[in-house]
């Protein structure tokens, strides 16, 4: 029996950016996973606050150099890699000049959000997936970290329902309390738009809030993780009146255990998708 493969898709890892829950779980999770005996994969965006000298980041030619159009404008896809060598494993950076060079991840300095966040979201999101097409490496499970991974259940299960290295595939989607005020640009569910996305899955869109976009993601998965113990209590509530497969907060002792368990839950269940 092959190894069951788990795609893993992070807003953030520990050490590239500053320590925090979600990139320690982002750095650990895979190791603990693939010493479980499954094959990983790890991506997340090149923000542009990485030192890529420190982190000896170099370009992988071979997956670079396709252009990804968002709203009529294209934007050259560049995939770097970085290796934790105590871990065996490789991260994979979605890297662009256009939304990943500012040195900062999601807000400036002032802590105000960056008004393209909803494109930078798109934009990692399809770079991931065609990097993935790339690489013939077709995940039984992709696991989501942070409210910027939120389209990939989207697209894996709306645009790629039919692509035959896709269709098979489950997604585990992580509730975390990374909210952002406001909204993402009203013009998102546009941009999404495509001749594999009509505008009946886009509805949550519509109306880019953190609540909805989470909502939309939680939709299109095949299970739900709360990753921090205090989550958006309307968010929460919404996951738990899915009826999906859910795990409830883990504490860092057994999480990986947990986590590992749930995926082999997942595997085996019949989702029902709500729009």
């Amino acid at each position: 029996m092959e190894k069951p493969k788990v795609l893993f898709v992070q807003q953030e890892i520990t050490p590239y950016l500053k320590e925090s829950h979600m990139g320690l779980i982002g750095r650990y999770l895979p190791q603990g996973i693939q010493e479980k005996k499954k094959e990983i994969r790890t991506f997340m965006p090149r923000f542009g606050l990485i030192n890529e000298r420190r982190n000896q980041l170099h370009e992988v030619i071979r997956l670079s150099g396709m252009n990804l159009v968002i709203d009529n404008a294209d934007h050259p896809l560049i995939i770097k890699v970085a290796s934790i060598q105590s871990a065996r494993m490789q991260i994979y950076f979605i890297d662009n000049e256009d939304f990943f060079q500012r040195k900062a991840t999601l807000a400036d300095k002032k802590g105000i959000y960056f008004k393209d966040n909803d494109e930078r979201a798109i934009f990692f999101t399809r770079g991931v997936i065609e990097t993935v097409k790339k690489l013939g490496w077709a995940p039984d499970i992709v696991h989501c970290n942070g409210w910027f991974t939120s389209l990939m259940p989207l697209y894996l299960k709306v645009a790629l329902k039919e692509n035959p290295m896709f269709s098979d595939t489950k997604v585990v989607y992580s509730v975390y309390n990374d909210s952002f005020p406001g909204t993402l640009n009203p013009e998102m569910a546009k941009k999404i738009q495509s001749k594999d996305i009509g505008e009946q899955p886009l509805k949550k869109y519509v109306d880019p809030t953190f609540v909805n976009i989470s909502k939309a993601a939680i939709d299109f998965s095949d299970g739900v993780i709360f990753g921090d113990e205090k989550v958006n209590e309307e968010v929460e509530k919404y996951a738990r009146d899915s009826n999906k497969p859910l795990l409830e907060f883990q504490n860092m002792d057994e999480y990986i255990k947990a986590y590992n368990d749930f995926y082999d839950e997942v595997l085996v269940n019949e989702t029902v998708y709500t729009e």
